[in-house]
């Protein structure tokens, strides 16, 4: 029986996910042995986009493990610009050794962060560590995250950006307002839109590698068109470096996300609305609960909104108050007409003269 306890307790310390690296049993994945002695950043860079990870993701999770990579232990120097840049993939690999306690003050220095920018860090570490064949720490757990409904603005509020945008000195305010509330376009679609992806006639238009690098078919109303002929002739005086893009800013560039970003908040002051009330995405929120309200299918709007699962887009389903007020109403509205109706229907059938067959044989 002692024998057998023995062996167990050697088997479990013998775990690979328990085990410490050390110099001489440190072991790269076969795919990294060759790539041992190259720079890890410009390898691990490649990696990301050979995983066809969003431009967005690359960035995210290059710039968020910095301060991993970077954290020191007892002992350590801090690295320098061009250690960070020139260390090899096997010396990284020796460095990010999960169970040296590296990874742990990270993770505690993460403590104030919200809990989906936690989660973000996680995954990019957990991303790294699979990269150089480590296994993952079974004690780090993703933060539990609380339920978060989309924010969307009220109508009354969506009429002040609307009029905003219409008497914004930009010219673009109109067009870019309009797109995103009428399609529901990401940003950085919106910013991507090339003049020959759009379709007039069709009413539509291809957005060309979306975010997961999909394209989908986005449908335009007649709001949207009338915005986007107002935008042309501007469009065209902005024309110098590239005649591609739908959108172009004052100085004749293409229109970036951050660019819009600005352009919201200079909106929302206009339109008389709290600092961060108006985002891009609130636009792309009130798209979505708007399609919802008036009786889209679900599958519809994931569809539109380019969702890779349906489970995104059900969080659309958790409506705000303001919406449920909206369809309370209009619920109640259409059962007191229908009432209505059938009184009046009542009081034709009681007042109409009475006629039988017998009578009109009678007759």
């Amino acid at each position: 029986m002692e024998r057998h306890r023995g062996d167990f307790r050697q088997r479990k310390a013998l775990r690979p996910s328990q085990l410490r690296l050390t110099d001489e049993d440190l072991s790269l994945p076969a795919r990294l042995y060759h790539l041992r002695d190259l720079p890890w950043l410009n390898c691990y860079k490649n990696q990301l986009k050979s995983e066809n990870k969003s431009a967005n993701t690359q960035k995210s999770y290059v710039s968020g493990l910095r301060a991993y990579i970077e954290t020191i232990l007892p002992g350590e120097d801090v690295l320098s610009e061009a250690e960070y840049e020139s260390m090899s993939i096997h010396e990284l690999a020796q460095r990010m050794d999960p169970f040296n306690g590296r990874i742990d003050l990270w993770t505690h220095s993460l403590a104030d962060l919200r809990p989906t920018t936690y989660n973000a860090r996680l995954a990019a570490a957990r991303h790294l560590l699979k990269w150089l064949g480590h296994r993952w720490p079974e004690h780090l757990t993703r933060a539990r995250t609380g339920k978060r409904l989309p924010r969307t603005l009220t109508k009354r509020e969506l009429t002040m950006v609307l009029d905003a945008a219409k008497t914004s000195e930009d010219p673009v305010a109109s067009v870019v307002v309009t797109l995103m509330l009428d399609t529901g376009l990401r940003v950085s679609e919106v910013c991507n839109l090339n003049y020959g992806d759009i379709d007039i006639e069709d009413k539509s238009a291809k957005v060309i590698g979306g975010k997961g690098d999909k394209d989908r078919l986005v449908l335009f109303t007649k709001r949207s068109l009338d915005r986007i002929n107002a935008w042309l002739p501007v469009r065209s005086s902005r024309i110098k470096f590239e005649d591609s893009p739908l959108l172009l800013n004052s100085a004749g560039r293409r229109l970036q996300p951050r660019g819009v970003q600005r352009l919201m908040d200079n909106l929302a002051i206009e339109a008389g609305l709290p600092k961060g009330k108006l985002t891009p995405h609130v636009l792309r929120h009130n798209f979505a609960t708007g399609l919802l309200e008036r009786g889209a299918d679900l599958v519809s709007i994931q569809k539109l909104l380019g969702h890779s699962s349906i489970a995104t887009t059900r969080v659309y389903l958790e409506i705000s108050d303001q919406t449920l007020r909206e369809v309370y109403n209009r619920a109640q509205s259409m059962r007191h007409n229908i009432i209505e109706a059938e009184v009046q229907s009542e009081e034709m059938v009681e007042n109409t003269p009475y006629t039988s067959v017998a009578g009109i044989e009678d007759f």
